[in-house]
């Protein structure tokens, strides 16, 4: 089958034209992380059409607290200087913690999969200047249900609204 503009987004409202196939590459990494055993979630960092970071969720993988999807992205894309013109990807709209690293190194854009699962920081990002798209996608709710329902205490650990 060909891969056409949007087709990765036919569920989604809106669509720009090459951002399914860096979403696709997203996803690819969520699928690695649920492979390692980890929660399915994956991020890709990229500037003048080219990926220079991907990474997905390693909290259980790596007993890390602190390694989402973004950070593992951004941390794989290493130190590039200037943020400028780049965007993230990402399966799930991100978290606080996420959203401040966006804000924090000027990423102007993120477009993420979807955000039922999780609405994340979306106004906090909008507020500081940074273009939020979310396409909304079937295949990205469809891995996080999947995963929460199989998995319910650990996304709680893990959008820190478990109980003690």
């Amino acid at each position: 089958m060909e891969t056409t503009p949007c087709s990765l987004a036919l569920t989604s409202s809106l669509c720009l034209a090459g951002d399914d196939i860096f979403m696709k590459s997203a996803i690819e990494e969520a699928r690695k992380g649920h492979e390692e055993g980890g929660i399915p979630i994956g991020s890709v960092l990229v500037k003048d059409n080219q990926i220079i970071g991907a990474g997905h969720n390693k909290r259980i993988q790596d007993n890390n607290p602190v390694m989402h999807a973004e950070t593992d992205c951004l941390h794989n894309a290493g130190r590039i200087g200037s943020y400028k013109g780049t965007t993230l990807y990402s399966t799930l709209m991100p978290c606080f913690f996420c959203a401040g690293a966006v804000v924090q190194f000027g990423i102007k854009k993120v477009v993420v999969g979807e955000s039922k699962t999780f609405s994340g920081a979306k106004e906090f990002m909008q507020s500081h200047g940074v273009e939020v798209i979310d396409l909304d996608l079937l295949e990205c709710k469809q891995m996080m249900d999947a995963y929460i329902q199989a998995n319910p205490k650990v996304w709680s650990e893990d959008i820190g609204e478990l109980e003690e």
